[in-house]
């Protein structure tokens, strides 16, 4: 079988031949169908570095077919349809564990691509839940990348009265208004803080969300320091910015800054209410997809997101 790999080398993507694994008897084999690169994690965290990136975690999102059941296992049989938290490879052995939802059946009426995003939705559930988002509230969400434009769809489901979306690329600006947002600010015609400051009477937002993560992220955490009202909430999601974030002592006080995830609702519980809103539209996974390249173009593919973050959303890779 083959899997992605990534040697030493900036940008240096490869393909591994390597013998298709066994199951053990807790184990299930999975004939991956479709995997998703996150733009985030999987290029500033593994395609940029110099160094050579262990192949286990070379990538998040996979969907397919359970194709080898452990003699121990029960929950599942051959032709399961499931999506596995696991690397862009062929086939991938997983051990299921009815708790972590690292493996989640998935219904007919979602495809295999539409279950590629539930990793990161089921995240966008978990941090929406720890936002301390309120009805009437008025939301930004800086970066409509894959992280942004999913928490801007599952923040809708907490009836804000409204979501401004912030980002400085042309073609993300408009999905968000088609998906869902009520206003857009293209940072790179106008500065955010100023339009978000003329949009919200002088006040600031209520709750300011940052999505934006790599090099960009260091000034859109500062900048979601000067949109937020007194006493609103600052969420900082992105991460791999590469240096440390300023966080001005003058711009916080009497605000709320939260990180990450702070809820306790287990993953597995998360995951079955992410799935839930793919399933009915609520979050639509179609509409972000933009391109679908063959296993034998990953290195195209993630040199794709790389090069031209203007035209591209879900990338997703087809096995």
């Amino acid at each position: 079988m083959y899997r992605v790999i990534k040697p030493e080398g900036f940008g240096n993507i490869q393909l591994e031949e390597v013998e298709t694994p066994e199951v053990n008897e807790n184990q299930i084999r999975v004939k991956t169908d479709t995997t998703l690169i996150s733009r985030g994690s999987e290029l500033f965290r593994r395609y940029i570095l110099e160094e050579a990136v262990s192949p286990s975690i070379m990538g998040y999102s996979l969907t397919g077919t359970v194709d080898a059941v452990g003699e121990q296992v029960v929950d599942y049989e051959i032709g399961d349809r499931v999506m596995a938290v696991a690397p862009h490879a062929q086939y991938v052995v997983m051990e299921p564990n009815p708790t972590d939802g690292r493996v989640v059946k998935l219904p007919t009426e979602v495809s295999f691509e539409a279950g590629t995003f539930l990793p990161l939705a089921t995240s966008a559930v978990a941090w929406s839940d720890s936002s301390g988002v309120k009805s009437g509230d008025t939301v930004v969400i800086l970066g409509q990348g894959l992280v942004g434009s999913l928490m801007m769809q599952v923040i809708r489901n907490y009836s804000p009265e409204r979501i401004i979306t912030v980002d400085a690329l042309a073609f993300r600006c408009g999905l968000s208004v088609k998906l869902g947002a009520d206003v857009a600010i293209n940072a790179d015609e106008e500065d955010p803080v100023q339009a978000v400051r003329r949009l919200t009477d002088g006040k600031g937002a209520d709750l300011v969300i940052d999505c934006v993560g790599g090099h960009a992220g260091v000034r859109s955490f500062e900048q979601a320091q000067d949109m937020v009202r007194q006493f609103g909430i600052v969420q900082l999601i992105a991460l791999y910015q590469q240096k440390p974030l300023p966080l001005h002592s003058s711009k916080v006080m009497s605000k709320r800054l939260v990180a990450g995830i702070l809820t306790d609702e287990p993953r597995v519980n998360l995951a079955a209410r992410a799935l839930q809103k793919i399933r009915v539209g609520e979050i639509r996974t179609e509409d972000m997809i933009t391109h679908r390249l063959d296993y034998t173009e990953a290195k195209a593919a993630f040199d794709l997101l790389w090069n031209t973050p203007g035209d591209t959303l879900g990338v997703l890779i087809k096995w």
